[in-house]
């Protein structure tokens, strides 16, 4: 299971992609997620409220188009395709766009998608509303779900993060990589570390993982 920014993707954050784009910040929202003051739904809200086209609403092919620029990780699609090859399923776990998720899912030949996602209205215009797939500091949830959803034993699952808020699913999951993680507690809680930009560099480890 493979969280999707700075691992599968080369960016920071799908939701600051978007904002850099608008030029629009979210910093308030997050200090606010952080300190337990706002929950992942209303930050979702916040996010999408704050974009605008000459302060109009947008349409969700809008970030369609934006995020369709998003670059993949280097070595992502040979780690992919290594997997593909020798039977073994693989998802996304992010609490990214399911925009983007979706795009690189398709990409790479990825099996399943857990994201999050933006509501519109009749005629395709954000309404600010959300769609709430993964909690951002509870993604341990979305793999437990995932796993009793699909008869998998969580031991069976590996886990591939770059931050704090992959933590939790590490905790759970048989094998646990930090991938080129930007903060110490992510390089302390995983089993393995690559401090690499390269995704295929994690494929030794899997090999043996599963021998």
């Amino acid at each position: 299971m493979f969280d999707m920014d700075g691992v599968l993707t080369d960016i920071v954050s799908s939701w600051k992609y978007i904002h850099d784009y608008f030029n629009t910040s979210n910093e308030r929202s997050v200090d606010d997620y952080l300190k337990g003051k706002i929950d992942d739904m209303e930050f979702i809200r916040r996010d999408a409220s704050l974009w605008k086209e000459n302060g109009k609403p947008i349409k969700k092919d809008k970030l369609v188009k934006i995020l369709s620029d998003v670059p993949l990780m280097k070595g992502a699609k040979e780690c992919i395709n290594y997997l593909s090859k020798n039977n073994i399923k693989t998802a996304i776990v992010s609490a990214g766009l399911d925009i983007l998720a979706n795009r690189v899912a398709k990409d790479l030949g990825i099996d399943y998608v857990l994201a999050n996602g933006i509501k519109t209205d009749k005629d395709g215009y954000l309404n600010g509303k959300g769609i709430l797939g993964v909690k951002l500091m509870y993604k341990d949830l979305a793999v437990k779900s995932f796993a009793k959803k699909n008869n998998i034993h969580l031991d069976r699952i590996i886990s591939v993060g770059n931050s704090c808020f992959d933590i939790p699913m590490f905790e759970i999951t048989g094998l646990s990589i930090a991938f080129n993680p930007g903060d110490e507690c992510t390089k302390k809680a995983a089993d393995i570390l690559v401090e690499s930009k390269d995704l295929s560099e994690i494929i030794s480890f899997i090999q043996d993982y599963i021998k």
